[in-house]
């Protein structure tokens, strides 16, 4: 039986854990701390879809040592907590562990063999390198989630929407350990796809949730408010637009206009984006991974970046006057 560790058991965590342990098909524990420790402890897995309640029992500890060699780890943390969580995953690693990084945001391995960035770690996901030097890049397995879930109390996740996963080799190409995990996940309800071309369908996923989360986090909209100003839709085109010249420099081009992006992220409706329900819950906000790094790429890359720097300092600010953005974190 395929041995599965979710590293953080919050909304996304948990959904993926709980279909996934639900099935039998797989040896599923939990890497998991505080509350939502002691949740999974007395309770088990537990999941509303819909009018359905899945539960499962689960081997949850907040020692990798406790949980033992894994076949896969599937990390859902909070991109922030990742460079000090991860030196101590060793215990669940072996040579042939897959790492499926189901986070949001450019993962730290992102830039890795793009010879303009100098082969040198992007600080703002990936501090002096910790991360890399801890999670071998050949373990690496890509991941999108396009997916909605919510925290109803910790331990408790309730889906909102599950479109699909997408799973790839990090630098492309087929995959037989992607279509084997795909087969896994896909056998639990969580709808997997493959793509030969992961890092493409990161960027494409990050263009859309580079304004829209900032933007929704310091004003409060939803996504219906925001697409409904003129002012404010025009301000998250132009940062798309550097975005597009980014992103084509990293071999990860984006066809769609930002025009005809908005059309399709106005069908989410009135819709809270990830970094509004961290702003609202007063958790630390995922800035750094899904702003910052496009800043801190585009200065690295000589690419003019006044609007993406604009919507960065606005909710640099916000985070930090509310205490969920470290003051320490200085952006040139």
């Amino acid at each position: 039986m395929t041995r599965v560790c979710v590293v953080g058991a919050g909304a996304i965590g948990g959904l993926i854990g709980a279909r996934l342990a639900k099935t039998g098909r797989a040896e599923v524990s939990a890497l998991a701390r505080g509350e939502t420790l002691a949740a999974l402890r007395q309770h088990g897995w537990r999941l509303k879809s819909g009018d359905k309640l899945i539960t499962a029992p689960v081997n949850a500890s907040q020692s990798a040592g406790d949980l033992g060699p894994q076949d896969v780890v599937i990390i859902a943390v909070k991109a922030p907590a990742l460079s000090e969580l991860v030196q101590s995953l060793g215990p669940l690693l072996t040579p042939d562990t897959i790492i499926v990084p189901a986070m949001n945001g450019i993962p730290w391995w992102f830039c890795h063999q793009q010879p303009e960035m100098n082969a040198s770690p992007v600080e703002s996901v990936d501090p002096g390198g910790r991360i890399s030097r801890s999670l071998p890049l050949g373990a690496v397995l890509g991941c999108v989630v396009h997916a909605s879930a919510r925290r109803i109390e910790p331990g408790f996740v309730e889906e909102v929407m599950w479109h699909q996963m997408l799973l790839g080799e990090p630098f492309g190409g087929a995959s037989d350990r992607a279509n084997g995990l795909a087969e896994i996940l896909n056998g639990a309800g969580c709808t997997t796809n493959t793509s030969t071309d992961i890092r493409t369908e990161i960027w494409y996923k990050l263009w859309g949730n580079l304004t829209m989360n900032p933007v929704s986090a310091i004003t409060g909209a939803t996504i219906e408010q925001i697409l409904a100003d003129p002012l404010v839709r025009d301000l998250c085109s132009a940062a798309m637009m550097e975005a597009q010249i980014i992103g084509a420099r990293l071999g990860c081009p984006v066809e769609q206009s930002a025009e005809a992006r908005h059309e399709v992220t106005a069908r989410l409706g009135a819709f809270k984006t990830s970094m509004l329900q961290d702003a609202e819950a007063g958790r630390d906000l995922e800035l750094d991974a899904i702003v910052t790094a496009v800043h801190d790429i585009g200065h690295r890359l000589g690419v003019a970046t006044p609007h993406i720097d604009g919507i960065l300092g606005l909710t640099r600010l916000f985070g930090q006057v509310r205490g969920i953005y470290p003051l320490v974190r200085q952006i040139d």
